[in-house]
Parts: structure tokens; C-alpha cells; sequence
């Protein structure tokens, strides 16, 4: 059984949009109609009526989503091993190729796409472009890894990634298709890239400082080890930032520059983590959460030295991806996270308090979401989970 003190409360959609509350129904969401011949069309992703919803299409698997700095253009990556863009102005669709030969299956595939924020432009011009994705070893054995190549955009509705050679491996492989996290963001200063490394499932190399797994790492933009890092200075791997982490699929930094992860526990638990150089988050020794046959793990406040979390989950909400939001469209989120849950199928906000979470609202969804990303405007773009995903624009209602 999991721990009976719940760590926090899903409360009322109705906080979050109000018109949800009335006694009448609340009406089908409608937004500006599309220029003809886009692919965008309104929708209705849950039953409040107190904000605007399209669809850009469907997408195979979809799992991680970015906009191109500087442009309306939205990246997404499809597990199997492909990647597809949309002009979120026009709707316009493109293919991308020069994509890596993943390992297919389980929770392994293509993972995350970044770009420098450094080279922002108004145009697709000749661009850096960081992928993560899952590698095939020797024997029955795979782990994550991060590419760079040059995104190169010569047709309206193609782009192609060129020179694409890996930088950093999850070492060591293991067997087994799960946890690989491979999330990645970059530092606000624009020096580092860090990646979360998840535990592949195997929880004890999570404590071993000589492993990547179970590890948030900061590299060079190159994919060296970063100078400096605590760890390395007691022993451990030279691109180690902090360790004791389960699967780590969301990376993010805040307003004030601090460094987040949203992760998944086991049997409860999920966490949202302030992610402090040199620290240790505790996994697997202790957990808000607990093994899957029943096995209680004690909860960190019995074990003080481990980092605890900002605010963790349980029963879980098995969050995707999260954001903090800059507030242009919805002042009053300005500085709080928005969390991509797929079990349950909801949209969670959390106030950040110093250092602690506060989950204040959740609205109910249709579908598993797996990514969340905010718009240059402001707008919120969600990424549906699995087979026939949709990319969901989210605005204010008129």
C-alpha cells in the first residue's frame, strides 16, 4: 500500500476557470477561425468554457515539443524515430529528416528537441539543434543519449538536421527499455546544457557517483563535462550535478534562474524538485512513494541528508512535462508551473512558495497530456500522448 498521508490535494477545477462553477453547461470552446487550408480547427479538451482551444493535427507517439527561438515554428519529435514541424501562425505542416536510428520500444525512442536561445532569429535560417534519444548497445543492452547537428530549412515544408554526431551517452547501458529521462535545457546564461539521466529501472546505480544513472548532468554546450561540478571533487563522475533521482521527464529553469525537475516515483510519489548542485534527492532509500509489490520506502523526512521535494504527488498524477509561465496571457500564473498530467488525464498549476510547491488548481482533460510549451505570445501548447496525439493551442476566452 502507498503512504497514507497525502502530500497534496487536487482542488477544484472551478479554481482555475470560474465559468466551470455555474449551474448551467458551460459552452463548447470556439476560437478565430483559421486562414483556409490550415490544420487548425477548435476543439474541446475538457467542460470549461473560460478559455479558447485548436488542434493542429495528429501525431505517431508524440513526445517532446519546441519552438525554433525567434519564430511561430514548433518542433515535435514522435517516438518511433521521426519529427515533424507547424507554423503555429499558419498551420502549415513540414516533415524533418537526417533524424538518428533509435532504439524503438518500451519507453525508449526519440526523446527531447532543444535550441539555443542564443540564436534566435525571425527565420529558420541555419540553426543548432540538440536531439536525445535512445541507443542500441552490445548484446540486449540500450541507454540515452544527446546529439547536435545543424537544422537546415531549404523548402517551406521540409527541414533536415545535418552533421548529427553524439556528444554524451547514459553510460553504462543496460538492458531493459525504461526510465531513460533524457530530458534537456540549457542554463539562462546560455554556458551549459543539462540533461536528466533516469535510473533505466535499475534504482541502485541512482546512489553509485561512477554511473550516469539516476543523475542530472551539466555538460558544455559540446557535451563535455562542465568545470566545477561538486561531485567530481568527492570521486565522482566529472558531469555529475546532482544523483538520487528515479525518472526525471521534465527540466526547467525558473524566472529566478534556479533549476527544477519534475519526476516520476514508483507507487505514488511523483515529485517537482528545486535541483541543487552537489545534492542528493535520495532515490531509491527513500521516496513519498512505494515499491509496486507493496514494499513500503521511507519517506525523506526520516532521512534528513537526502534533498527532499518541493511538492510531491500521491496518489500520482504521472506528469509529462511542466512549465513556469511567463504570465503575458494569464497574468495572474505568472511564475508558477504547469504540469502536463497523463494519469489522471489533467492540467495541474503550482504556486512556488521560496522553495516549496503548492499545487492551487487542476482542470481536467481528455486525453494523456505528454508535453506542455509555452508560446513567444504567451499561448500554452499541449502535446497529446500516444497514437494520434494532437498539438492543442490553449487562449483565453474572448
Amino acid at each position: 500500500m502507498t503512504k497514507s498521508a497525502i502530500l497534496t490535494a487536487a482542488l477544484s477545477p472551478c479554481l482555475l476557470f470560474s465559468a466551470s462553477c455555474t449551474a448551467q453547461p458551460s459552452p463548447t470552446a470556439e476560437s478565430t477561425p483559421f486562414p483556409a487550408g490550415t490544420a487548425g480547427q477548435s476543439v474541446t479538451i475538457s467542460e470549461s468554457g473560460d478559455f479558447t482551444a485548436r488542434s493542429f493535427g495528429a501525431f505517431d507517439e508524440p513526445w517532446a515539443a519546441a519552438f525554433a527561438p525567434g519564430t511561430s515554428v514548433l518542433f515535435i519529435t514522435e517516438r518511433g524515430g521521426t519529427a515533424k514541424f507547424v507554423d503555429t501562425l499558419t498551420g502549415r505542416l513540414g516533415t524533418v529528416t537526417g533524424l538518428p536510428k533509435v532504439d524503438y520500444g518500451g519507453q525508449g525512442g526519440l526523446g527531447d528537441i532543444a535550441f539555443l536561445p542564443s540564436e534566435a532569429a525571425p527565420t529558420l535560417q541555419d540553426r543548432t539543434v540538440y536531439l536525445s534519444w535512445s541507443e542500441a548497445g552490445e548484446g540486449d543492452t540500450r541507454g540515452a543519449v544527446v546529439g547536435r547537428g545543424i537544422l537546415r530549412c531549404a523548402e517551406a515544408d521540409a527541414c533536415a538536421i545535418e552533421n548529427l554526431s553524439v556528444i554524451w551517452r547514459q553510460e553504462p547501458k543496460v538492458t531493459g527499455r525504461g526510465h531513460y529521462s533524457h530530458r534537456i535545457a540549457f542554463s539562462p546564461d546560455g554556458r551549459h546544457m543539462f540533461v536528466s539521466s533516469g535510473d533505466r529501472q535499475k534504482m541502485d546505480p541512482a546512489q553509485d557517483p561512477r554511473t550516469a544513472l539516476g543523475k542530472i548532468v551539466r555538460l558544455n554546450l559540446d557535451g563535455t563535462p562542465a568545470a566545477g561540478n561538486a561531485l567530481a571533487a568527492r570521486g565522482a563522475r566529472p558531469d555529475i550535478y546532482s544523483m538520487g533521482h528515479r525518472n526525471v521527464l521534465g527540466l526547467a529553469f525558473d524566472a529566478q534562474g534556479r533549476l527544477w525537475d519534475l519526476e516520476h516515483g514508483p507507487a505514488g510519489g511523483d515529485e517537482l524538485n528545486l535541483v541543487r548542485e552537489g545534492a542528493n534527492y535520495g532515490w531509491p532509500i527513500v521516496s513519498e512513494g512505494d515499491h509496486y509489490d507493496g514494499r513500503e520506502i521511507p519517506p525523506h523526512a526520516t532521512r534528513p541528508e537526502f534533498a527532499a521535494p518541493a511538492i510531491a504527488w500521491n496518489p500520482v498524477i504521472a506528469p509529462g512535462d511542466f512549465i513556469f509561465y511567463s504570465g503575458k496571457l494569464w497574468p495572474e500564473w505568472k511564475g508558477q508551473s504547469l504540469v502536463a498530467g497523463m494519469k489522471p488525464t489533467v492540467l495541474v498549476r503550482v504556486a512556488i512558495d521560496g522553495e516549496r510547491g503548492r499545487e492551487v488548481a487542476r482542470v481536467p482533460v481528455e486525453r494523456r497530456l505528454r508535453d506542455i510549451v509555452e508560446g513567444p505570445d504567451g499561448a500554452i501548447w499541449l502535446l497529446e500522448d500516444r497514437e494520434g496525439g494532437r498539438l492543442i493551442e490553449l487562449r483565453p476566452a474572448r
